[in-house]
């Protein structure tokens, strides 16, 4: 996964409530067998028109929101199936980080697995950045995950995140990669401890 650290970006509003992962990542998109394709998919419905073409009335087809690598959203963003696809999809598009007061729990999860920061704001403070958001002179913000701030031209917006997740985000590493980054000599004893009480799990050696 790409590391989290200090990122600079145009930030776009998606205000409504409930947008769930169809919306996102529309089924029609989940018929290949890996992850390549999908930025086309993302907010199909809505970014392109019946011909196909770039739907100007759509928040990240205009000018001055063109490119944005956050998106403030609303609350319980991301319900409905747990596709996995519409996070690689976002990913894919360039969004670096989502910024909202709530979100579904496996769409949250799956951002986690897949590098992209889900900060989670009181609404109050929220409103403020969507204010931003919806400025295309003052839409830019840049978000350090390790100070755990997002900065913007008014000022400076504070955010918890939990101190596992921070470092797998800063690190760049998905579950495997942090795996992988324990010692290996415990990785080993662990194995064969495993092995041991589950034999029937063990890879039989060769005659």
């Amino acid at each position: 996964m790409r590391p989290f650290t200090i990122v600079e970006g145009l930030v776009a509003p998606l205000p409504a409530a409930n947008i769930d992962t169809d919306v996102i990542m529309p089924k029609k998109f989940l018929k290949g067998v890996d992850r390549t394709g999908l930025r086309d998919g993302v907010f199909h419905d809505l970014r392109f028109n019946v011909e196909g073409l770039p739907d100007e009335s759509f928040i990240l087809n205009r000018a001055g929101w063109t490119g944005a690598s956050f998106l403030v959203v609303g609350p319980n963003f991301g319900c409905g199936s747990s596709r996995e696809h519409a996070v690689w999809g976002l990913v894919q598009l360039g969004i670096r980080a989502l910024i909202g007061t709530t979100y579904a729990s496996i769409f949250f999860d799956n951002c986690a697995r897949n590098g992209l920061l889900a900060i989670t704001l009181e609404s109050e403070r929220l409103a403020e950045i969507f204010a931003l958001a919806a400025d295309p002179g003052q839409n830019r913000l840049s978000i350090d995950l390790p100070a755990q701030v997002i900065t913007s031209a008014q000022g400076q917006f504070p955010f918890a995140i939990d101190a596992r997740l921070k470092e797998t985000l800063v690190e760049g590493l998905d579950t495997v990669g942090v795996t992988l980054s324990r010692d290996r000599d415990a990785i080993r004893v662990f194995e064969q401890a495993y092995f041991a009480d589950h034999p029937w799990l063990a890879t039989p050696k060769a005659p």
